[in-house]
C-alpha cells in the first residue's frame, strides 16, 4: 500500500511539473497579445498542476506517516509547490501577466534542484520525531515562497527600468543574478547526466570525529575530502583534498553546477550575442513599475511574520525539544538570524526611510539569495546539525 501511494504521488509531482512547463506557451502568447484566452488557459493549467502538487504532498505524507518536508528533496519540492501558489493568489490580486511567466520558470528550478536528490522515503531520525519539525519546517517553505515573490518581482521591476544596453552596476548585478539561475540550471543537468551516464563511485575517509564515514559521488571528482579513498581497492582516488570540515562531495557537486552552467551560460551569449537581460527586456514592455514595486512591498509584508515565527519561534522550540536549548549557534540557525534582520531591515527601511523603487527591488533580489544561500548551500557544503537535510 505504500509503495503505491508513493507511486501516485511521485506520478502526480511529475505530470504537474509537464503542466507547468506546458503552462508558460499560453501564459506567453497572453503576454503577446489581447487574448484572453491565453491567460486563462494558462492560469487554469497553473491551478490544475497545483492541485497535483497537492495531492502529491498529502499523498507522500500518507504514505511515509509523517510531513514530506525532511530532507532537501522534499522541501526544495514543497517550496517549489507554495511559490506557484503564493503567485496565483498575487496575480489574482494584481492581474500581471508578467509576473506568472516569471514566477513559473524560477518554481520549475526549485522543483527541479530538488528532484536530483534522493526520493527514498526513509524513516525519521529520533531528533526529527517531533509535530515542531512539521510547524517549523512548513512554517519556513511557505513563508520562503511568499518572499520568494519579491524576489521575481524585484527582477520584473529592474528590467522594466534599467536600460540594459548600458554598463551600470545595476545591469551587471542583474546580468549577475540571470547568471546564477542559469548555474542552477547546469546543476540539474549535470546530476542528471552524470547519473544515467556514469557509475557510482563509494569513497571512504574519517571525519571531524575520526569515525570512518563513507560518500557516494554520481559526479567525477573534483574535490575529495582528506584522506579518502575508494572503498573496494583501498586506493585513493584523484582530486583535491579538502578539509574534513566540508561535505566534499556535496561542494564537488556545486562545482560542477559552475562549470556546467557557465558553459551554458557562455553558450547563450555566443548564440544570440546578447546578455540575458537584453533578451528577456522586451518582454516587459507593459509592466506597469510602480505594480511591481507594491507587490515587492507586500510579499514581504506577509512573509515576514510568517519567517518569524517558522524560522525563530517554531525553530526555538524544536531545537529545545530535540536538543534541550534553544540556540545553539548551528550555521543553519545563525543563517537564519541574518535573513530574518535582513527582512528586518527591509521594512525598517521601506516605511521610515521611504526606500522604494530600485532598492526595494534589490533588496527582494538579496533577501532571495539569502533563503537559497541558507536552504541550499549552508545544508549541502557546511557540517552542523542540520546537514541531514
Amino acid at each position: 500500500m505504500k509503495e503505491e501511494l508513493l507511486e501516485l504521488s511521485n506520478q502526480s509531482l511529475f505530470i504537474a511539473f509537464i503542466l507547468l512547463v506546458i503552462s508558460i506557451i499560453p501564459v506567453g502568447i497572453a503576454l503577446k497579445s489581447k487574448n484572453v484566452w491565453g491567460s486563462r488557459i494558462g492560469v487554469s493549467l497553473m491551478y490544475l498542476s497545483f492541485l497535483l502538487q497537492l495531492l502529491y504532498f498529502v499523498l507522500r505524507w500518507i504514505a511515509i506517516g509523517h510531513a514530506p518536508v525532511s530532507n532537501l528533496y522534499e522541501f526544495m519540492t514543497f517550496f517549489g509547490i507554495m511559490l506557484i501558489g503564493s503567485a496565483l493568489i498575487m496575480y489574482h490580486l494584481y492581474k500581471p501577466i508578467i509576473f506568472l511567466l516569471f514566477a513559473i520558470p524560477v518554481s520549475l528550478i526549485i522543483m527541479g534542484f530538488g528532484a536530483v536528490f534522493t526520493r527514498e522515503a526513509s524513516p525519521l531520525i529520533p531528533a526529527l520525531q517531533s509535530n515542531w519539525l512539521s510547524i517549523h519546517v512548513i512554517t519556513v517553505a511557505v513563508s520562503s515562497a511568499i518572499l520568494s515573490v519579491a524576489f521575481v518581482t524585484g527582477i520584473i521591476y529592474l528590467l522594466k527600468v534599467l536600460n540594459v544596453d548600458e554598463r551600470t552596476k545595476h545591469t551587471k548585478g542583474l546580468e549577475f543574478v540571470m547568471y546564477c539561475l542559469v548555474v542552477v540550471v547546469g546543476f540539474i543537468i549535470a546530476s542528471m547526466t552524470f547519473s544515467m551516464t556514469l557509475d557510482e563511485k563509494v569513497l571512504q575517509f574519517e571525519n571531524r570525529e575520526r569515525v570512518l564515514e563513507e560518500a557516494v559521488y554520481k559526479m567525477p571528482a573534483i574535490v575529495v575530502n582528506d584522506g579518502a579513498v575508494l572503498i573496494n581497492d583501498q586506493k585513493a582516488i584523484e582530486g583535491f583534498e579538502i578539509t574534513n570540515a566540508i561535505d566534499a562531495k556535496k561542494l564537488n557537486s556545486i562545482l560542477w553546477a559552475f562549470i556546467v552552467g557557465t558553459g551554458i551560460y557562455s553558450l547563450i551569449r555566443l548564440i544570440t550575442k546578447k546578455k540575458i537581460i537584453q533578451i528577456v527586456k522586451p518582454l516587459t514592455t507593459k509592466v506597469n513599475p510602480t505594480v511591481m514595486d507594491e507587490m515587492t512591498c507586500r510579499a514581504v509584508v506577509v512573509g515576514f511574520p510568517l519567517f518569524s515565527l517558522g524560522g525563530l519561534l517554531f525553530a526555538m522550540i524544536w531545537a529545545h525539544q530535540a536538543w534541550g536549548r534553544f540556540w545553539g549557534w548551528d550555521p543553519k540557525e545563525v543563517w537564519a538570524l541574518i535573513t530574518w534582520l535582513f527582512y528586518a531591515a527591509f521594512l525598517h527601511l521601506r516605511t521610515s526611510k521611504g526606500w522604494e523603487g530600485r532598492r526595494t527591488a534589490w533588496m527582494g533580489i538579496i533577501g532571495f539569495g539569502l533563503i537559497v544561500f541558507n536552504q541550499v548551500f549552508v545544508n549541502l557544503v557546511i557540517a552542523g546539525l542540520h546537514s541531514y537535510a
